[in-house]
């Protein structure tokens, strides 16, 4: 919409230009019309639900207000044009009114209107926010001696009697939360009870119960770029790094199980946490938030579970000897779902035997129901809403990472495939509905 409004205001003000060229005149009752006409439409879409009011358009609306008084002021003092004609003035006018346009629009051009896959369950959808703090751990990222604090958000059954299978959800690096919010709704729809984390230091901003912001650490960040980019030339030393990361990223999971599990087992003052199954819990995540899933399931016996979305699980990397990492000798203990994408497709094919070396493939192998589903046609992101909630960001983060790709087939029909597998996955293996097979997925 936001690039329609900038379309729809260069072809008004190119051809009001090219008009009061004509009329060598600077044409003020009829610019004084345009302004009021352009806010009243504004109202009217917005009325319509074309334009859904919300905080990308609050800088067009003020600017079209703003227009809409001078015009209207104009028009009642009706005041015969006093000013001379000027060329030059009318140029610099137009290029002016163009480029407030322009950034009034930019959010909604940064973060335009969209529209996720619809839930395809019957069960009404309920959220809440936690804030968690984990007393054994100090937060490494800041001097202050404070505890850890980990930001949870729920998706669950509303109104609803009964337990649910429990998800947990962990996003990739600069990810957050809510990236794969039309995942989360369909499972909640459909009778999940689902968790997502936000990791405080390695998603792009988090906000806790208190209200504090805490946005992406910057060293974190350029450690990523440093390791991504190979500018860590040592292999060893990106070992450890990738390593550090995940630790970190796997304590934050295993502190939110044992939290709610603690929850459930107290009978929790919120409701949600009486909905759970304690018997039931599935794991998932996107990149190294799949990595993380997939290393947690290693480490607890509680675990149902795994999806990995787009991520190697270097967690299965249990050393680095000679120049080569060495993977775990036990089979993965659960059944593990990996979706790729172009960006993971590419890089594994550019290994010999990957299925032995690779960390995703090898538990696919050993597991005792692995599998694993390649989307043609999308980058790293699209297995999240990202694709559709903000195209520029994905652009953004797609040109300054390497190893991603720009190309992205439709991102609304991806995400609608990927959540369906995700349920039909979930239900074979937490609800023991039906079996689940990958025949006709690609």
């Amino acid at each position: 919409m936001g690039t329609i409004i900038l379309l729809i205001a260069f072809i008004t003000e190119i051809a009001f230009a090219a008009y009061c060229l004509r009329q060598r005149s600077n044409q003020k009752r009829i610019r004084s019309l345009i302004w009021v006409g352009a806010f009243l439409a504004f109202i009217f879409f917005a009325l319509m639900s074309i334009i859904e009011w919300s905080f990308r358009w609050y800088l067009l609306g003020a600017l079209l207000l703003v227009w809409a008084i001078l015009g209207a002021w104009t028009l009642v003092r009706n005041r015969t044009e006093q000013k001379t004609f000027s060329l030059g003035w009318t140029v610099f006018n137009t290029i002016g009114i163009l480029v407030l346009v322009f950034i009034a629009v930019i959010p909604a051009l940064i973060l335009p209107q969209f529209t996720l896959p619809k839930a395809t369950g019957t069960y009404a959808i309920a959220t809440a926010n936690f804030t968690y703090t984990d007393e054994n751990r100090v937060e490494t990222f800041t001097n202050t001696g404070e505890k850890r604090k980990v930001n949870v958000q729920f998706w669950f059954p509303k109104d609803a009697r009964g337990t649910f299978p429990l998800v947990i959800f962990s996003h990739g690096t600069g990810g957050i939360k809510i990236s794969n919010t039309s995942t989360f709704t369909d499972l909640a729809s459909n009778g999940y009870v689902v968790v997502s984390i936000d990791h405080p230091y390695h998603s792009q901003f988090t906000i806790g119960s208190d209200g504090k912001l805490v946005r992406i650490d910057s060293a974190y960040w350029q450690e990523y770029l440093d390791v991504v980019n190979h500018k860590i030339s040592d292999a060893t030393t990106r070992f450890k790094i990738d390593h550090k990361w995940l630790s970190l990223r796997v304590a934050d999971m295993d502190f939110v199980v044992n939290t709610i599990l603690a929850q459930v087992q107290d009978g929790g003052t919120a409701p949600v946490y009486r909905l759970i199954d304690p018997k039931k819990i599935g794991l998932m995540g996107h990149s190294i938030g799949g990595a993380t899933s997939g290393q947690l399931a290693r480490q607890r016996n509680d675990i149902s579970a795994v999806i990995n979305l787009d991520g190697d699980l270097i967690g299965e990397y249990v050393d680095f000897v000679n120049g080569s990492e060495v993977l775990n000798s036990k089979p993965y203990p659960v059944p593990i779902l990996n979706i790729y994408t172009d960006d993971m497709m590419r890089a594994i094919e550019k290994i010999p035997n990957a299925k032995e070396i690779v960390g995703a493939s090898h538990a696919a192998v050993t597991a005792p129901h692995g599998y694993e589903v390649y989307f043609k046609g999308t980058n790293h992101f699209g297995v999240t809403d990202l694709p559709l909630v903000s195209p520029f960001f994905v652009s953004v983060m797609s040109s300054g990472v390497p190893g991603v790709s720009q190309g992205q087939v439709d991102p609304f029909a991806t995400i609608e495939k990927m959540n369906a597998l995700v349920l039909k996955f979930l239900n074979a293996y937490l609800k023991g509905q039906g079996t689940f097979s990958t025949t006709g997925v690609n």
